[in-house]
């Protein structure tokens, strides 16, 4: 196994790890709630009287979020990830996840991050299984076929 010095990110994923446990810990705080996108998103469907409003801007928040970032950040600052992926397998693979998510009773955020930061038994089992299969499915995309 080789690791790509390159696009090595350390600090920034550590820094990312960071807003991302304390952005959950807070909204749990806060919120009562935990923070896990398809169970934000499921609840607008269908919507609920008094409780779509603050999904909406939440979910507004995270689109609106990396294209300010890109309009504050300097040039050149980060690079656009590259995927080599076409557009359908692209779709392909949201499909997937969120017939994962729907299967597994969470998202990856709700079951990885807060979950398990609650000692939740589901969501160790649910974090093994789609990082299983995560590593799996890489295994044989690039050795395999």
């Amino acid at each position: 196994m080789n690791i790509d010095w390159v696009h090595f990110t350390p600090w920034a994923s550590l820094g990312g790890g960071i807003l991302l446990g304390v952005a959950s810990a807070l909204f749990i705080l806060v919120n009562g709630r935990v923070l896990g996108i398809s169970g934000i998103l499921g609840g607008l469907l269908p919507p609920k009287v008094g409780d779509a409003g603050w999904r909406i801007a939440f979910l507004l928040g995270m689109l609106a979020a990396p294209m300010v970032y890109g309009l504050l950040a300097p040039a050149g600052f980060v690079q656009a990830p590259r995927i080599d992926a076409g557009s359908a397998t692209i779709v392909a693979a949201g499909l997937l996840v969120g017939l994962g998510t729907r299967y597994g009773s969470g998202c990856t955020s709700g079951h990885g991050v807060c979950g398990l930061s609650r000692l939740s038994p589901r969501s160790m089992v649910a974090t093994l299984a789609f990082m299983g299969a995560g590593f799996a499915m890489v295994f044989v995309v690039r050795h395999v076929l």
